[in-house]
């Protein structure tokens, strides 16, 4: 495992922790994801280390990691700019805990996008072998 790229690849995670709680709209978030996505499969395929989907899943988890310390440090700031997210949350079991239910819900999503990020290092990987 190349846990040096993955921490790398997480960054994004980081920063979009911070754009979404204070400029990145909910709206554009989805597409911005999906880019991120990209280049992180695509550089994980170049990076040869093997095991891309497991390196993929990893980028996920640790992305996961660092949007749910950002959103719940900042969490009045983020759910105040994210009306639709603030009411999920209000839904959830705990709806006066929305740093509980991000803490919960977090990892969840870095699994799902985890396995997102690993099936397109996959594909990227079959892609850049048949360049080669």
């Amino acid at each position: 495992m190349n846990w040096r790229l993955i921490l790398q690849l997480s960054l994004f995670g980081l920063a979009m922790g911070l754009a979404t709680v204070f400029f990145v709209p909910a709206s554009v978030e989805p597409a911005v994801w999906l880019v991120i996505f990209v280049i992180c499969a695509y550089v994980l395929a170049g990076a040869r280390s093997g095991r891309p989907f497991l390196h993929g899943l990893c980028v996920g988890i640790a992305n996961s990691v660092w949007i749910s310390a950002a959103h719940m440090a900042l969490a009045d700031r983020y759910l105040a700019g994210h009306v639709r997210e603030a009411t999920i949350l209000k839904s959830m079991p705990w709806p006066d805990a929305p740093r509980a239910m991000m803490a919960m819900t977090g990892p969840l999503i870095g699994v799902a996008s985890g396995i997102l990020i690993g099936l397109l290092a996959l594909l990227a990987t079959r892609c850049v072998r048949r360049g080669s």
